[in-house]
């Protein structure tokens, strides 16, 4: 089972993808672990992109969607998210599946309103130190704005400020827009209202993907 994720910055990608993971037993691929991994292995292609702040190159970031899907820990499927972002990487996804001998079998869309994802983002903090994360509203540390497990000053990250993420959340809808016609003209994208708490929008989810993929449950 191949199953794609979208959503605007904060709406729960990752939740969604680690709970989706754990029920049908496949891993979850996020492009961002992967990026991270790409810099501390010292990918001179990729960091020098990264270290000047320029967007990185559909080339690129393929090259390195590629080897990480040619793994074998993802050989029985996956939860991807935060790949495709444009319809030429989803075209690209699509050839290196093929010679796989695989497909995406689904996208679920996850949809909130701008208001909650800027409530949400805004609450999130983070720890300078050991990176553990935190959010104001749905996860909040024992002690006021102290992490609980290596004890330093959590703090908020610059793209998690109101006016970032109103930015972020337009650049998403931008790029996005054309690649949300793309899946649904292959009759394999399904919206999820990504407002409820994270296991209503898990069970909503799990509840889209027996529908459409019963014979691998």
């Amino acid at each position: 089972m191949q199953l794609v994720i979208f959503g605007p910055p904060g709406v729960g990608k990752g939740t969604l993808s680690d709970m989706l993971a754990s029920k049908y037993k496949i891993p979850h691929i996020s492009t961002g672990d992967i990026f991270r991994a790409e810099i501390k292995s010292g990918n001179s292609e990729f960091v020098q992109y990264v270290e000047k702040g320029l967007l990185v190159p559909d080339s690129v970031v393929n090259k390195v969607i590629e080897k990480a899907l040619k793994q074998e820990n993802f050989k029985n499927g996956f939860v991807l998210d935060g790949y495709p972002r444009t319809t030429e990487q989803a075209e690209f996804l699509e050839n290196v599946l093929w010679k796989l001998k695989k497909k995406i079998d689904l996208v679920l869309n996850l949809v909130a309103s701008e208001d909650e994802i800027i409530k949400r983002l805004t609450a999130r903090r983070n720890c300078g130190k050991c990176g553990a994360l935190y959010n104001l509203i749905t996860m909040k540390p024992k002690k006021k704005d102290i992490c609980g497990k290596c004890g330093s000053p959590l703090v908020q990250r610059k793209d998690d400020e109101p006016e970032t993420v109103r930015k972020r959340i337009q650049v998403y809808q931008q790029e996005t827009a054309p690649l949300i016609d793309y899946y649904k003209k292959k009759k394999i994208l399904i919206d999820i209202d990504a407002s409820p708490k994270p296991k209503e929008v898990f069970n909503s989810a799990a509840d889209a993907v027996e529908r459409k993929i019963p014979k691998q449950q």
